[in-house]
């Protein structure tokens, strides 16, 4: 095992920061930050695999690769609970509680994805097929809001069928999940996983394309 692997993998079960290389040629690093303990607390069993990052779950996105701009468009993730039980069906939550900021969040909550009947047996394996009430919105947290916790929870659904109500399908945003959830009575998840981001023209290592923006015309909304 090489000594990046070692690395990786002591950050990994120490729970501290990793650091792997970005560019061997000019020695620049990629870091990998985890939550704070804080925050850590939501990270239950769930595990969360975006395109180059792997399992970002209790993490925050790296400032490098233009990950945290990537991520504005790449689809929707592989969500394992590698603890489901394959004759059960499960609901797959995820939300912004920041919205538009964590300091004032007046669109708590903004529902990026909600899918239900979800089997187990795909659950354990990271295949999304069920319902989906909700379409995948990918994280794009507004300018000079600082960083956005982007959660997922997974519930057990035991023979409910479960729907959202007209006014709910309006908007994303002011979602009352509590209220959803009562509704339908899920009590506590069964897995539950968070990541970190911040829209990428904060990074202190943002530089402006020449020549104009190379923001796409279908950019979805913030959030």
């Amino acid at each position: 095992m090489g000594w990046t692997m070692k690395l990786a993998t002591a950050a990994l079960f120490l729970g501290l920061t990793m650091v792997v290389p970005r560019d061997e040629e000019d020695g620049d690093m990629c870091t990998y930050e985890a939550l704070s303990d804080t925050d850590a607390v939501l990270c239950k069993g769930l595990e969360v695999f975006y395109p180059e990052l792997g399992n970002i779950g209790c993490m925050f996105v790296p400032d490098c690769n233009n990950y945290r701009q990537k991520i504005t468009h790449w689809d929707e993730p592989i969500v394992k609970f590698p603890g489901a039980l394959e004759g059960a069906t499960y609901i797959l939550v995820m939300v912004d509680p920041d919205a538009p900021s964590r300091s004032s969040p007046k669109a708590q909550f903004w529902r990026h994805w909600l899918v239900t009947d979800i089997k187990g047996v795909d659950m354990k394996k990271g295949k999304i097929q069920g319902q989906e009430l909700s379409a995948y919105q990918p994280p794009s947290p507004p300018a000079q809001s600082g960083f956005h916790r982007y959660q997922f929870f997974v519930y057990l659904q035991e023979g409910q069928n479960i729907s959202l109500h007209s006014k709910e399908n309006k908007t994303r945003g002011n979602w009352k999940m509590d209220k959803f959830l009562n509704h339908f009575h899920l009590s506590e998840p069964e897995a539950s996983t968070q990541f970190m981001t911040e829209n990428y023209q904060d990074s202190p290592n943002y530089q402006p394309p020449a020549g104009g923006s190379s923001e796409p015309t279908d950019k979805p909304k913030q959030s």
